[in-house]
């Protein structure tokens, strides 16, 4: 057999059982009390109901993974990928070829994956009273979705296919420098042109919360372009506050939900900590790090495409560039199973060392450490993870090591 396709097929039952059994350690890691630094966030009855929401979406997530799975090694079993590109030759052009080939892979990507999104925002959201999604918000964000796609993404990749197809391995600094141009552009106009195409946001009204966020961020030191209200409640009843965009575009964005359930100073202690980030240059590490993946992906994918025998594992017996970009993603699976704890655990000790700024600037660390648990519970998040999810899943902290983290550094301030 070809030695590609024994390392992609063996990456992928391997990376696939490890998933499963990361979700099974999780799932067995629910404790029947919460403990005890954690354990005023819920009454016992809403405690066992999060427990039940828990289990509810790591059964989906395990089922959802395992469908995939088994999806895919059909696909490249049967020759799907020789199918898929027979059907997109409707041109003689190469590129239209290729982007015909990304639409059909898209494509049944989506319709697998739409049964367990279906399920889990219309029947897992609603049965724990956390979706607000009709069926009309939903049909239309998709519709929105694919048309952005297409408007963005297939001339990308046009692009892509295009240097590939004129230089060979040396197009991938070509490619990369249009990448990160990309990039960086749609993240400074995402605030004003993209977002308010699935969200309404709306000034955040004067008063005493205003005044105080203002107020924050002029003794940080952090320049905001504006403070905006965001109608999450469309989607689900959840709590959240982000920053997004570049330079003069850049804004606070505020769920209605979470200016709804939180006092001014928990939202301020929110904000002190997203401020954080900033002033900590976790965003500009995060965009480095970004940046200098995807040349070494594209690199690495250059060096692919020359390749007969990574072809020749799917069946394949012409070498498409379009079908070397897919063939190369698979056999680099393993290395971003790799990647990606080794990333977790950087975001994790950013979220630290954010709220630490947070706690340095705020009287108390008691209103962040109230937002915290506020947040956690009423999104009924998992309050005992297993420590292996955590490492291999978890962007942020389990919430007991942040707040236990936050009153260690509030009874060092007054030693």
């Amino acid at each position: 057999m070809n030695t590609y396709l024994i390392v992609i097929l063996a990456s992928l039952i391997l990376g696939t059982g490890w998933t499963l059994y990361l979700e099974w350690l999780n799932l067995k890691s629910l404790a029947p009390t919460a403990p005890p630094l954690l354990a005023d966030i819920h009454d016992p009855l809403t405690y066992r109901k999060s427990q039940d929401y828990a289990r509810a979406k790591g059964k989906l997530e395990m089922t959802a993974q395992f469908v995939s799975a088994i999806a895919t090694l059909v696909f490249i079993l049967v020759g799907g990928f020789p199918f898929f590109d027979s059907l997109a030759r409707f041109s003689q052009n190469e590129i239209a070829t290729g982007l015909a080939f990304f639409v059909l892979l898209f494509a049944a990507t989506e319709i697998l994956g739409l049964p367990f999104s279906l399920y889990r925002t219309f029947v897992i959201e609603a049965r724990f009273g956390f979706n607000t999604t009709t069926v009309k918000t939903f049909l239309t964000d998709k519709l929105k979705g694919y048309a952005l796609g297409a408007a963005l993404g297939l001339p990308l990749l046009g692009a892509l296919l295009w240097f590939y197809s004129i230089l060979g391995a040396a197009a991938w600094i070509w490619c990369w420098a249009l990448v990160t141009l990309f990039s960086m552009t749609i993240t400074y106009l995402a605030p004003a042109f993209i977002m308010p195409l699935f969200n309404s946001f709306t000034p955040l009204t004067e008063g005493e919360l205003r005044d105080k966020l203002q107020a924050l961020a002029k003794r940080a030191g952090f320049n905001v372009g504006g403070i905006f209200v965001m109608d999450g409640s469309k989607r689900s009843t959840k709590a959240n506050a982000f920053f997004t965009g570049l330079g003069s575009k850049k804004r606070i964005a505020l769920y209605d939900t979470l200016v709804e359930r939180h006092d001014a100073d928990e939202i301020e202690a929110i904000l002190a900590h997203e401020i954080g980030h900033y002033r900590l240059g976790h965003i500009t590490t995060g965009l480095l790090l970004s940046i200098a993946q995807t040349g070494v992906l594209l690199f690495l994918m250059g060096q692919a495409l020359s390749l007969p025998g990574l072809f020749q594992a799917f069946g394949m017996h012409a070498m498409p560039i379009h079908a070397g970009l897919v063939f190369f993603l698979l056999l680099y699976s393993p290395i971003s199973l790799i990647l990606t704890p080794l990333f977790a655990h950087l975001s994790r000790r950013h979220e630290f060392a954010a709220d630490r700024f947070a706690a340095a600037h705020m009287p108390s660390t008691a209103p962040l450490v109230r937002a915290l648990k506020k947040i956690s519970g009423q999104s009924m998040s998992n309050l005992t993870p297993h420590p292996w999810y955590v490492f291999f899943h978890y962007s942020h902290p389990p919430l007991g090591q942040r707040i236990k983290a936050l009153l260690t550094a509030e009874t060092r301030s007054y030693v």
